[in-house]
């Protein structure tokens, strides 16, 4: 093989590499800045927010991205939550009547599929800022 076309491939690959790994760092300072962007409009912490989604089995009833296991049929998917227009179908998807509907679905919507689980205040504003991070 001549030297220049071995310089050619060379710089092609690097030019590929190079590439590569600005699509990686570019998605990662994009997840970076809507996971802080979630958690100053809720309060809460991502990292948590798994924790607890977890700890209260949501995945059983909904498919969540991210949450190991959490592929449950029963209740929406979560997929693009932070794009949806509504909560339940009726409440403005904003971090309070998340919030609120967490909380309390029950009172919010008496007879919905969704079983009141005891979330406090924490757990809730913890939940909504992971998701908030789902687009």
């Amino acid at each position: 093989m001549p030297v220049s076309l071995r310089y050619l491939l060379l710089l092609l690959g690097l030019a590929l590499v190079s590439g590569i790994a600005a699509i990686i760092v570019r998605d990662h300072q994009t997840t970076h800045r809507v996971r802080i962007t979630a958690e100053q409009l809720t309060g809460g912490n991502t990292a948590a927010g798994k924790a607890v989604i977890l700890r209260h089995g949501c995945g059983a009833c909904h498919e969540i991205p991210g949450i190991p296991g959490a592929d449950g049929r029963v209740g929406p998917s979560l997929a693009g939550f932070s794009r949806q227009a509504e909560i339940a179908g009726h409440l403005p998807n904003d971090p309070a009547s998340l919030a609120r509907w967490l909380r309390h679905p029950q009172q919010v919507s008496p007879g919905n599929g969704m079983p009141d689980q005891n979330i406090g205040r924490r757990d809730a504003a913890d939940i909504a800022a992971y998701l908030y991070t789902l687009r």
